[in-house]
């Protein structure tokens, strides 16, 4: 039997139900769009030694890698750091309700928009730097640098007083805070670990605006945890770099090798000796003409005849690149240190190129490389780049796998290999490697041309990129990526593996809201409606 009046007060109910979400949901809206749209003259009323620009901040949008552009609300250009505390501690107060996120960006070498926050804040880190560096020449020399110092002003600096830091990055204009978060690795990481591994002391600006001290004895958790922590703890404001007596002159070598097992044999004999080169790296070449002559500008052959008739085209070849650092009057002696080492290889003979350079050229290497892509319009490119670190069980399968195979040819930019030792680095900062005793760094720095649809266009590489991750997966190889770049938190869950856990609570015990380094993925703010 029907019921008319309660079928029609059943339906007046559901339609007052409706009505009211719709109303409270416009208002959630309403109130967040009112908030977002009262953060500009909030931010102008912070009071702040530097200045936030909300127009033209196109470059905050951009990053070496050219494949991400998220155009942010503001750009902080801070003076000092209580500048960025009081950014940061702002936006914390504000709550869930704000959809705010602070990155801060180093000079920008990022490659997949890692310091990029969109309608956020990105804060210029090297708007801190060009203050005057404090160094410390007694027995255990230290500097302490700003955030925003680049390596290269650190590496000038520190030569007037004899003195560098002991870790690389084959790139040196990166902003320290940049390579701390990340790890900082270049060909002298076996010796002395990355440079995450060569830091004494930090100040950190927490996800609360708390600006904090720490270092091994003091604070201990927030130390290791931004060293190698991807942004997601704090910002690095200034660090305590670890110095050694440095040389005037590195003799820099270049060998080849037609088969990799040797090649990697000789690279763990130099890494494991005691008495070895200085810096040891490594280079895979596939399918280049005339290799050798291509270098011949830069390096001498110790048998040019023989060189000259050296064939590459058409090859997988593998060129170990180590250094011996010396000063004017060690030259006798380091001759006789490189020619011993060199005895000890398997090298094919007649590749065997040598020159001399200053230290600070070796190291500023790269940069000559950019000044002339730069006039070429060719260093503002994509560069789809895939960094791997595979335990030493492992890289032959992966070598054989790889080279040659899914990947033919190196034309269209480097591929780096070299093992470093697991001893050197230290498991309790937020940084993952494999659990191996010797590991590889394995690098395809590739450039894409823009525009482009064929083989050298950014899909190609993208695609080339997939193909290796997959066949790594595949063969449950136990690869970590470096740089990493990932879309969900699940795979970033694998990433870290039986770390996440660790790493989670670390997060919600300095940056529980999420406001720092949106642009890793890795973890999302919980913007609350109401």
């Amino acid at each position: 039997m029907n019921f008319p009046y309660v079928s029609f007060a059943k339906h007046n109910n559901i339609l007052f139900i409706r009505t009211l979400m719709i109303l409270l949901l416009s208002c959630a809206t309403i109130r967040v769009d009112f908030c977002f749209s009262s953060v500009p003259t909030s931010l102008r009323a912070l009071p702040l030694e530097g200045n936030f620009t909300f127009t033209e901040n196109e470059f905050a949008a951009r990053d070496y890698g050219n494949q991400y552009h998220f155009l942010p609300l503001a750009v902080l250009h801070p003076k000092s750091v209580s500048d960025i505390a009081n950014t940061i501690k702002h936006i914390w107060h504000m709550g869930p309700l704000s959809k705010l996120t602070v990155a801060a960006r180093g000079h920008g070498h990022s490659t997949r928009g890692q310091a990029q926050a969109d309608q956020g804040i990105v804060i210029n880190m090297e708007s801190l730097g060009g203050q005057v560096m404090q160094f410390n020449t007694g027995q255990l020399p230290y500097v302490d640098v700003s955030a925003g110092d680049l390596w290269i002003n650190i590496l000038h600096e520190s030569l007037k007083h004899g003195l560098a830091p002991k870790s690389w990055t084959d790139y040196l204009h990166l902003t320290v805070g940049g390579t701390l978060s990340n790890a900082g690795i270049s060909g002298q990481a076996f010796r002395h670990g990355p440079q995450i591994s060569n830091v004494h002391q930090l100040e950190v600006v927490t996800g609360k605006g708390e600006v904090v001290n720490c270092s091994e004895k003091q604070n201990a958790d927030l130390f290791h945890s931004v060293l190698g922590g991807l942004g997601q703890f704090g910002i690095i404001t200034k660090a305590r770099i670890s110095l050694e007596p440095a040389p005037k002159m590195v003799k820099w070598i270049r060998v080849l090798y037609s088969d990799f097992s040797t090649f990697s044999r000789d690279q763990e004999l130099l890494i494991s000796a005691e008495h070895t080169f200085d810096y040891i790296e490594g280079l895979v070449i596939i399918n280049r003409t005339d290799v050798l002559n291509s270098w011949r500008s830069s390096f001498s052959p110790q048998d040019p005849a023989q060189a000259s008739k050296f064939v590459s085209d058409g090859r997988t070849l593998f060129c170990l690149e180590l250094t011996k650092n010396f000063n004017p009057d060690e030259v006798d002696t380091a001759n006789k240190e490189v020619e011993n080492l060199l005895s000890k290889l398997s090298y094919i003979q007649s590749t065997l190129l040598m020159t001399e350079v200053s230290y600070v050229e070796f190291l500023d290497r790269v940069h000559t490389s950019e000044l002339k892509l730069r006039s070429k319009g060719m260093w503002d490119v994509p560069h789809p780049w895939l960094n791997l670190l595979i335990p030493r069980s492992k890289i032959k399968y992966f070598a054989q796998g790889v080279f040659g195979n899914i990947l033919k040819d190196t034309k269209s930019g480097p591929v780096l290999i070299y093992p470093v030792n697991k001893s050197k680095w230290d498991n309790r900062t937020s940084f993952v490697f494999p659990e191996e005793d010797i590991f590889y760094m394995v690098a395809f720095l590739f450039h894409a041309v823009p525009s482009s649809a064929g083989t050298n266009g950014l899909e190609h590489f993208l695609t080339l990129n997939k193909r290796i991750l997959d066949f790594c997966a595949v063969a449950h190889l136990g690869v970590k990526q470096y740089l990493a770049h990932y879309t969900t938190q699940e795979q970033w869950q694998a990433h870290f593996g039986q770390r996440w856990e660790v790493f989670t609570q670390r997060k919600s015990t300095y940056d529980p809201l999420a406001i720092l380094a949106p642009g890793q993925r890795i973890f999302q703010k919980r913007v609350s409606i109401l």
